[in-house]
């Protein structure tokens, strides 16, 4: 019965993010803009030379060598990864009394929220995920530009006064007039 209400409605695009990743089988990942993290848990005493740890473009595979299930994680990934800033380490996790294997992997497209971290994964609804705070000064030039008009008219509008623009076009029109005396005014409808 809940499968067919949602029918009716807004379809949804996938599970709610964890912060702004997910929780699959062996491992849970988050996301910023430019990267996700992965966390693998391992036995407790798995040291970092037993892991089979192979980041690939496209590609991803963490285990513990030798372990008769297989690797932990493994297969495609959702987009492309730059291999030369990505990195992993292994370290003690006493919260679940094991070891957690954390991967950083820079995402080659770093405009793009992921919707899952595996090709096959349970997708996450990319819509409802918080972006990050930036500062201005991580802004292009043109970007904090246009946000700082932006801030600006918003304090403007604010205060009940004229936006940047709506400035520009009085003292335009404070010129114009004061260029030409000979015409009358008085009568004109300003808008």
């Amino acid at each position: 019965a809940a499968a067919d209400s949602e029918e009716g409605g807004e379809e949804s695009k996938g599970q709610a993010p964890v912060n702004n990743g997910g929780v699959c089988g062996n491992y849970r990942w988050e996301q910023s803009l430019g990267d996700v993290t992965v966390f693998v848990a391992v036995p407790k005493g798995t040291k970092a030379k037993q892991l089979n740890v192979q980041i690939g473009k496209k590609r991803l595979v963490v285990g513990v060598a030798g372990a008769p299930s297989g690797p932990l994680v493994e297969g495609e990934l959702h987009a492309a990864v730059k291999l030369e800033d990505s990195s992993w380490s292994v370290e003690d996790n006493a919260k679940e009394d094991n070891r957690l294997v954390t991967l950083t992997l820079t995402k080659m497209n770093g405009m793009e929220w992921w919707n899952r971290l595996l090709v096959g994964d349970a997708e996450i609804d990319t819509q409802k995920v918080e972006p990050e705070n930036s500062k201005l000064s991580d802004l292009d030039g043109e970007t904090r530009q246009t946000v700082e008009k932006m801030m600006y008219d918003q304090r403007q509008k604010a205060a009940g006064l004229p936006t940047a623009d709506e400035q520009n076009k009085q003292d335009m029109l404070k010129r114009f007039m004061e260029q030409h005396p000979e015409m009358d005014f008085s009568k004109a409808k300003i808008c």
